[in-house]
């Protein structure tokens, strides 16, 4: 691996039609968002258990959140 990379002329995912095709069939986004440890610390111990991955699971309490 290199130290560093060069991305100055690297492309958003919206900007290459394959990729932004992929990710509009999805129906969903990738965000970037900050949780407290003890809460992820918590999701990712119910993920173990319940062997769904720890985003599901915060998805999902969103979710029923929003029905409310």
């Amino acid at each position: 691996m290199r130290d560093e990379y060069d991305f100055s002329n690297a492309k958003r995912a919206q900007d290459v039609p394959h990729l932004a095709k992929l990710q509009a069939e999805s129906g969903k986004s990738r965000i970037t968002l900050f949780l407290d440890n003890d809460v992820l610390a918590a999701f990712r111990e119910r993920a173990a258990q319940s062997g769904k991955g720890y985003q599901t699971l915060i998805n999902e309490v969103l979710r029923v959140s929003l029905a409310r």
